[in-house]
């Protein structure tokens, strides 16, 4: 029987009740928390507060909203950010073609002054994710996923703070839009910039680290169980080692994660240096980074792990 995936459809869940509860309904959706983390996220989930996660690329900061979404059977709302992102991208705009067909309709009818006082009304408004998660559903309100906020640029932030700390938002032409039950929001950053003091001081905080060698090693387990379990300490000693480099990316889980589905596809039954440099890409990111590591430096690399275990 295949195991259930944290991205399948499940009923709605009830939110957990302690920090151990959230520890297992993460581990439910395939998801290794420390402590430290299942005690934000139950804490986020009980105030009822936005969670600002920051962190590298690729240590699971976005996985957190996905599996959230899935264990507790939310449907997810997921805004990427991007440069130039604006209101209408990331709330709300008006339709505008359909609102011009109903004024052609109204005219043609002799009913054209009376048509404008509708013309701001709720059908005419296209939802976007900010919008959107403030609807109420009845399975609970959505996790709402503001992905990267470090890519937006910084005015963008402002449009934030009202859906943060009130979760609402105003439209001038409507009125104020407010959810009936706040949803669970995750905002994550990359920090490739400083997020403003405002959007920090409305969000509970946590910063995710790389896991260590033991909690790596059964992710690797638990996302590619076909692979050897002498290939498995291998593969995480030699990621977790290249990390100490001096590297423009460094490899974050994510990455592991596709090596270990790339050597098990390979079917390899040893890590030599040719199948390192061959598959290099899958953890480096930057050619930059990809030229310092050759099959001498992946063999040294290697023999350095295997002399250590």
């Amino acid at each position: 029987m295949n195991k259930r995936r944290a991205t399948d459809p499940i009923a709605p869940a009830r939110l957990p009740q302690d920090v151990d509860a959230t520890q297992a309904l993460l581990r439910t959706g395939d998801y290794l928390a420390g402590r430290d983390l299942a005690t934000v996220v139950f804490l986020a989930l009980r105030m009822g507060r936005p969670l600002l996660l920051e962190g590298e690329a690729g240590v699971g900061k976005t996985e957190v909203a996905k599996v959230l979404a899935g264990t507790l059977g939310r449907e997810l709302i997921r805004l990427q950010c991007h440069e130039g992102l604006d209101l209408a991208g990331a709330a709300y705009e008006w339709n505008y073609p359909r609102q011009m067909v109903a004024i052609r309709l109204a005219e043609a009818s002799g009913a054209g002054s009376a048509v404008a006082a509708s013309l701001y009304g709720r059908e005419f408004l296209v939802e976007r994710p900010l919008l959107s998660a403030l609807r109420e559903r009845p399975e609970g309100p959505p996790v709402l996923l503001i992905d990267e906020i470090d890519r937006a640029d910084e005015p963008f932030e402002a449009f934030l703070l009202e859906l943060l700390s009130d979760f609402q938002l105003s439209i001038p032409e409507l009125g104020t839009v407010r959810a009936p039950v706040p949803p669970i929001v995750v905002i994550t950053s990359n920090r490739t910039r400083e997020i403003h003091d405002a959007l920090r001081r409305r969000c509970l905080y946590h910063w995710l680290e790389y896991p260590d060698f033991e909690t790596e090693l059964r992710i690797i387990a638990l996302k590619a169980p076909g692979i050897r379990d002498e290939i498995r300490r291998e593969l995480v000693a030699f990621v977790q080692r290249l990390r100490q480099e001096e590297l423009f990316k460094r490899p974050g889980v994510a990455e592991a994660i596709d090596w270990a589905h790339a050597l098990e596809a390979l079917d390899v039954t040893r890590l030599a240096p040719r199948t390192v440099t061959d598959t290099l890409g899958l953890l480096l990111k930057y050619q930059d980074d990809i030229v310092k590591f050759g099959e001498d430096e992946a063999a040294k690399l290697l023999e350095a792990i295997r002399a250590e275990c």
